[in-house]
């Protein structure tokens, strides 16, 4: 349980000391890199501390529901450096790309499937949820059925872009379009593309692919709201993928109590 949150067995909150364990011996810079590697800009990326977890630094008391900016670094060792700082439960990166000046030249376009997208056939809708105060909360079976989803919606998106990625974001997935011409495409295309793949029939979230929320989850970064790792998956992976017990996904302080236990 999370402050009064129900979540599948397995995962829960990760504690500071854990955190710094990850970033310190288990975070995949190089993996991160490679994520990166055709970015044609700056990069920006951010971090919030304890919005959900309630974890966080005494000393970062006051900010720890903000999301707060690392633009500043010389390379992705000083963005550990940040991380490892602040100690957050969540980081992400900006999918806008930015030029010298810091004007916007572009976006990476992604698609956002989370369990709350979802009707449970045990725990309804998000408008039941948040009736019972349990807006976050998510159960085994929204996981599979956000899987499943994003398997169709992968297969959907294939037919109109060539180059996409999936990841598993911590409580559901994340389907990223790497293609040239879409990261120029304005904001106005892409809620029309949004708007038609509702259409369609898969629940996403529009404000991402819309491009309003432009912050997405760090692949190889830990969410600490569940102890797992944001991970990169090919599709073939995926249909056999369960995040509850596959160690791909699961950090080495959570293997080591789960074996201690």
């Amino acid at each position: 349980m999370l402050n009064g949150y129900y979540m599948p067995k397995g995962m829960r909150p990760s504690n500071l000391e854990e955190r710094r364990r990850f970033y310190s011996e288990e975070f995949n810079v190089n993996g991160v890199q490679e994520w990166l590697r055709g970015w044609g800009g700056k990069i920006v990326f951010a971090v919030i501390i304890g919005r959900h977890t309630r974890i966080y630094p005494p000393e970062y008391e006051g900010d720890a529901s903000t999301t707060i900016l690392i633009d500043k670094y010389r390379g992705l060792g000083d963005v550990r450096r940040w991380i490892l700082k602040f100690l957050p439960e969540s980081v992400y990166y900006d999918r806008n790309v930015y030029d010298d000046d810091e004007n916007i030249v572009g976006q990476e376009m992604a698609f956002d499937l989370d369990p709350e997208n979802l009707t449970c056939p045990i725990h309804g809708s998000l408008e039941d949820k948040m009736k019972r105060h349990q807006g976050l909360s998510f159960c085994e079976i929204e996981l599979e059925m956000v899987k499943n989803e994003t398997m169709r919606l992968h297969e959907e998106l294939s037919k109109m872009f060539s180059d996409i990625g999936i990841v598993y974001s911590g409580r559901g997935f994340h389907i990223h379009v790497f293609d040239k011409d879409v990261f120029s495409w304005g904001k106005e295309k892409r809620r029309e593309i949004a708007e038609e793949i509702k259409r369609r029939g898969f629940m996403i979230d529009e404000w991402v692919t819309s491009g309003s929320m432009r912050l997405i989850r760090l692949p190889y970064s830990l969410h600490g709201m569940v102890s797992r790792i944001v991970t990169p998956l090919d599709i073939s992976r995926l249909e056999k993928f369960n995040p509850i017990e596959d160690e791909v996904c699961i950090p080495r302080f959570l293997k080591e109590s789960l074996k201690a236990g």
